[in-house]
């Protein structure tokens, strides 16, 4: 009986080669989980009725479970001209927040960094308007030395409407 089973999972494995690797890609995949923090709900929809005022509109929002001092990617397709308004609010307790942006070509075109003492300190947001119409990356981080895991992040991008 051993010798078949080990037959049939040898078969298996032989008539479908890709399984094996494909369940070992799935592990390896890290998934963005949505977190929920009532501070930083306050704090969101208090910057979305400002920039509101100010001609801008909601075009991605996100809230993601994040660790201590690992970023986190975000890949967004900005247009060429248009002016965007990118804003990351991290949790309270976190003691240093960094923002980085990348273009398509990988080079650096934004870098924003708090610390974590004061009023909204934990909120960093700039205006950004793109060269190229073209992908870029934004990568998030805070580093907290209390809570190492399961930190709340909020993630917001707006676009001037004309």
């Amino acid at each position: 009986m051993k010798n078949l089973t080990s037959t049939l999972i040898i078969l298996f494995l032989f008539l479908f080669p890709g399984f094996s690797a494909k369940a070992q890609r799935e592990q390896d995949i890290i998934h963005q989980v949505s977190c929920f923090d009532s501070t930083l709900k306050l704090q969101a929809d208090s910057l979305k009725m400002v920039l509101y005022k100010q001609g801008f509109v909601v075009v991605r929002e996100a809230t993601m479970t994040m660790e201590s001092e690992y970023e986190m990617p975000i890949i967004v397709p900005l247009n060429e001209g248009s002016w965007y308004h990118i804003a990351f609010i991290g949790d309270m307790s976190s003691k240093l927040y960094e923002v980085r942006m990348y273009d398509n070509d990988e080079k650096q075109v934004v870098y924003q960094k708090h610390y974590g003492d004061g009023m909204e300190s934990n909120v960093i947001n700039y205006s950004y308007i793109p060269k190229f119409s073209e992908y870029h990356m934004i990568k998030p981080v805070q580093v907290n030395k209390k809570k190492k895991k399961n930190l709340c992040g909020y993630f917001i991008i707006f676009k001037k409407i004309k």
